[in-house]
């Protein structure tokens, strides 16, 4: 069993940054593919980044590419989205998830941060 707890949200202005961590409890956290999702109001959950277990190769959604980077850290058995040049469309709840196996799909979700960016 895997919990997964988000932090770092919060209210940005367009343009700025954040950081969001995802802390993992769990021995095995260095074997998961770790992947972060974001919900806008009325809106189905969309993919954001990957990283996975094997090699520490990343994969980002095509409207996050060159300001979003996504990082883990296994000695802490956190996942980290930086999240730079942020524009309003970008607010959402941001969740991260585990996945043993990537292409069978996610086995466990946090239970998500908001971010509200501000124009």
């Amino acid at each position: 069993q895997v919990q997964l707890v988000e932090s770092g949200g919060g209210l940005v202005q367009a343009g700025g940054s954040l950081r969001l961590s995802c802390a993992a409890s769990g021995r095995t956290f260095s074997r998961f593919g770790m992947g972060w999702f974001r919900q806008a109001p009325g809106k189905e959950r969309e993919f954001v980044a990957v990283i996975r277990w094997s090699d520490n190769s990343t994969y980002y959604a095509n409207s996050v590419k060159g300001r979003f980077t996504i990082s883990r850290d296994n000695a802490k058995n956190t996942v980290y989205l930086q999240m730079n040049s942020l524009k309003p469309e970008d607010t959402a709840v941001y969740y991260c998830a585990a996945a043993r196996y990537l292409d069978v799909g996610y086995d466990y979700w946090g239970q998500g941060t908001q971010v509200t960016v501000s124009s």
